[in-house]
């Protein structure tokens, strides 16, 4: 074989045996995201998301303050209120359905609210990778500063909440179908009120701040608005705050019993 024949498959063999790594990288897809997934990831579409859930919550929680005040009408109508939930929706929707609808909605929302919360604080921490020096940080108020924390306290008050009331795992003496006897035995554990009552100061003020920012991503905020909102924001916090503690507070004295 000629020098220039052994140069040429040599010259093949070296292309053939080219580590992938060296291979040009492929192009990525120019395939745009769907607009839903677009909202999603963009911030405005996290916010609104946040303002959203938050403000369903917020009915909900009106709407469950004041079935809960039932419990001053005495135990027969608190339990009769609370076999209703479960009869709501009938005949079209089969017993306990409502309930179980109520609880999708609202595990969904909680999630996705969570998870929005999460990934804004990474972007704003990864936007300012250089911490703050003493004396640099934007005053702010306290149910501001308590935004995070106070938002995990929630959380894990929902999970306590529900193996107490609804699934009867940590209740003392659990009663299915009897909500009255339920909540009053509950609420004679001092340490039970204890996490009801600091959970619901966390409540009020995680409302006191998000109704506001709610307002303001949502595009109702204005200039000559702003004290109209801070006050009805501040008006829902104290209402729910005290409409929720009056209950274990009124166990503890005996009012209710």
């Amino acid at each position: 074989m000629s020098g220039s024949s052994v140069n040429v498959v040599e010259a093949k063999t070296a292309v053939s045996t080219k580590p992938p790594s060296a291979r040009p990288p492929k192009p990525r897809s120019t395939k745009r995201p769907s607009a839903p997934v677009a909202f999603w990831r963009s911030t405005i579409g996290k916010k609104t998301v946040m303002a959203v859930s938050g403000l369903l919550f917020v009915l909900f929680l009106l709407a469950h303050m004041l079935g809960n005040l039932k419990i001053f009408a005495g135990a027969a109508e608190f339990n009769e209120y609370g076999m209703w939930l479960r009869t709501l929706g009938e005949p079209m929707l089969s017993y306990g359905w409502f309930l179980w609808i109520q609880r999708v909605v609202l595990l969904v929302a909680l999630v996705a609210h969570i998870v929005a919360a999460a990934q804004l604080s990474l972007r704003d921490r990864r936007a300012r990778p250089v911490r703050y020096t003493r004396g640099q940080r934007v005053k702010a108020t306290f149910a501001t500063r308590t935004m995070r924390w106070g938002g995990i306290i929630l959380a894990l008050f929902i999970v306590w909440h529900i193996l107490d009331l609804t699934v009867g795992a940590v209740n003392p003496d659990f009663r299915y179908g009897e909500p009255h006897h339920n909540v009053v035995v509950g609420f004679e554990v001092w340490w039970i009120n204890v996490i009801y009552i600091v959970a619901m100061v966390m409540l009020g003020l995680h409302i006191n701040h998000g109704f506001w920012s709610a307002a303001q991503t949502l595009g109702v905020n204005r200039p000559a608005r702003q004290r109209v909102i801070k006050t009805i924001g501040s008006t829902l916090a104290v209402v729910l705050t005290v409409g929720f503690v009056i209950v274990p507070v009124a166990v503890m004295t005996g009012v209710v019993s």
